[in-house]
């Protein structure tokens, strides 16, 4: 598999939206301080971060799934906890999900608004595209956390596979 194979990509994922969280929170510090050059860069920074994220999401999970389905018979990789954790984690994802599909549009358009320099437009709709971008990012890492390392998944055993991140 080489220094680099797709089964690298989850935990890349995740450490994508954490760089994307903490990119979100250090310019939502700067813009509070008034400090707005930071907070362009900052802002700027966590957009190229979750572009870089959804480029490796997208490449993980047509790639893994494809891959996986035809040469050993079995779906995604399933959420293996029970009990009370269940209904938790699906709660996380459904919304983290669910947010993730707002979150693009609302995204673009701050941006563009900012960087056309409709600041007053870029803070009503801010207000609301921080919030959800942030939660997505988070949560995106606990989805990650809950599914590949506090239940790892059956499919690497399927597949006699060690995660690449043990």
């Amino acid at each position: 598999m080489g220094f680099f194979s797709y089964q690298s990509l989850a935990p890349l994922n995740s450490i994508l939206n954490s760089v994307a969280a903490v990119l979100l929170l250090a310019g939502f510090l700067c813009i509070r301080r008034g400090w707005v050059r930071a907070h362009r860069a900052f802002m700027l920074s966590a957009f190229a971060t979750s572009v870089a994220f959804f480029t490796s999401y997208v490449i993980y999970h047509s790639f893994f799934t494809s891959y996986v389905i035809y040469h050993y018979h079995v779906g995604d990789v399933r959420f293996q906890g029970n009990g009370w954790v269940r209904p938790v984690y699906f709660t996380i994802l459904v919304s983290h999900v669910g947010l993730a599909v707002a979150i693009v549009p609302l995204a673009l358009i701050t941006l563009w608004r900012a960087l056309h320099g409709r600041f007053q437009a870029h803070r009503r709709i801010a207000v609301w595209t921080w919030p959800i971008w942030i939660y997505v990012s988070v949560t995106g890492v606990i989805v990650y956390l809950m599914c590949y390392q506090l239940y790892a998944p059956r499919v690497f055993a399927l597949l006699s596979l060690k995660p690449p991140w043990k």
